[in-house]
């Protein structure tokens, strides 16, 4: 076990990076939970629950390929701090609303979209700065240890967060939030010698934009990873949204019991991260890891959605999560590995936009379809989708891993090729190519 965390965590820069998210991520799991069940104990509204998510992610649909695009034309570091720390004062504005018992459902709609405009910024951000703090040959450990952390999150935020909603409320979560961004913030002040900020590309802002997408699409296994896991954020994530009428009204629990739930979801998703953090090598990921990922994740929805006793539903969404992180984690390192560095920050833009900013719209359709015919039968038509959705993506094997393979070495070469070319070029001219020689 110390020995794959130790690989990353090598890096001082890394280690900073890791230890203020540990904390920051505690954080916004506690908001997110205590947020979804203040709107419902406010309007015990299956819509309005869905319509609380897609304020907080459709930004990232939106204005990802924006934040991809700044990613990759300015130094990552700086924009992380901007985006850290207008999220922390949204925490502390919502604290305070709440706190003083002025909150409303505008209010938590309004909070909710500005934040998803912060994230459209971090998400792809945050994505492509983490391989830039470790050696190439670690930045698989990396990744999957970022998405480790993540889900250790899922696993104490909602915890803490249930018990704190039931014993003081939920403004002290906020506020809680706020206050965990000093660690992530603190941590990029510390970071020294980071690599040199990308060169300012001659093409326009538009075009730049442009060329992450061409990329994406012009590569069948990047574009086929991309749409699976759209297809899982459409019609599987939504059970999170939903996740306070299972609570309340079919299995008879109320706020501790929302925290146990996603927490039994996070204990999967971290059992899921940590295994991959294991792995050294990128070979059986799409066969091993994505695949079984969607399928599994399907399934265990359909079974979750008529579960009618508690521990048996905590059980399902072990494997719920730990499913959805299979094929999360694994596209995310894979995509990763084949995109060349001066593209990262645009293609993970994609990648922002098919995890987190299709997924409200889904949480909006499950909303109002929920109203409509029920939880239950909701959460059964998602998985379903997602079942489909992988069998399909099964049949394409082994054409995309062929090529997968082509991309991992042209992506591998580029990035030997830029190292060859700083270390030979004179300080001033240190710095990754521009994109249009990464890209060829």
């Amino acid at each position: 076990m110390a020995t794959f965390f130790s690989r990353a965590l090598r890096s001082p820069n890394y280690r900073l990076f890791f230890g203020g998210q540990v904390v920051s991520l505690i954080g916004t799991w506690m908001q997110a939970v205590a947020e979804s069940w203040l709107v419902y104990r406010l309007t015990g509204s299956a819509a309005l629950l869905g319509l609380i998510g897609f304020c907080n992610q459709i930004p990232v649909f939106f204005l990802a390929p924006v934040g991809g695009a700044l990613a990759d034309r300015h130094p990552r570091r700086s924009i992380l701090l901007a985006t850290q720390g207008s999220a922390m004062v949204l925490a502390f504005v919502l604290a305070a609303l709440t706190l003083s018992g002025r909150i409303t459902v505008s209010h938590l709609f309004l909070l909710a979209t500005l934040l998803g405009i912060v994230n459209a910024i971090d998400h792809p951000t945050r994505q492509s700065f983490v391989v830039e703090l470790v050696e190439r040959e670690h930045q698989m450990n990396a990744i999957a240890l970022n998405s480790s952390i993540m889900n250790a999150a899922r696993v104490v935020g909602p915890a803490l967060a249930g018990l704190l909603v039931a014993a003081v409320g939920e403004g002290f979560c906020f506020l809680l939030n706020g206050l965990s961004f000093v660690a992530v913030i603190g941590g990029l002040l510390a970071m020294r010698a980071l690599p040199p900020p990308p060169p300012r590309p001659a093409q326009s802002p538009l075009r730049h934009v442009a060329e992450g997408f061409r990329f994406v699409l012009g590569n069948s296994p990047i574009r086929a990873s991309m749409l699976l896991l759209g297809t899982a954020s459409l019609c599987g994530t939504p059970y999170l949204v939903l996740m306070p009428i299972f609570a309340d009204r079919i299995l008879g629990g109320g706020a501790r019991a929302l925290g146990l739930l996603m927490g039994a979801s996070g204990i999967g998703a971290l059992t899921s991260a940590l295994l991959l953090a294991r792995r050294q090598q990128l070979k059986g990921l799409l066969r091993r890891w994505i695949v079984p990922g969607s399928l599994c994740f399907g399934a265990s929805l359909v079974a979750f959605s008529w579960s009618r006793s508690f521990p048996l539903s905590c059980a399902l969404l072990v494997a719920t999560g730990a499913s959805m992180m299979m094929q999360m984690a694994a596209t995310n390192t894979l995509i990763q590995a084949m995109s060349p560095n001066a593209l990262r920050g645009r293609v993970m833009a994609v990648y922002a936009m098919m995890f987190m900013g299709v997924a409200p719209i889904g949480a909006l359709a499950a909303g109002a379809l929920a109203a409509q015919i029920g939880a239950p039968a909701t959460l059964t038509a998602g998985g379903v989708a997602c079942v489909l959705a992988g069998l399909t993506f099964r049949r394409r094997l082994p054409d995309l891993s062929a090529k997968a393979r082509a991309l991992v070495l042209g992506a591998a070469e580029a990035s030997e090729a830029l190292a060859q070319t700083s270390l030979r070029d004179p300080p001033p001219r240190l710095g990754p190519p521009p994109p249009a020689e990464c890209s060829r």
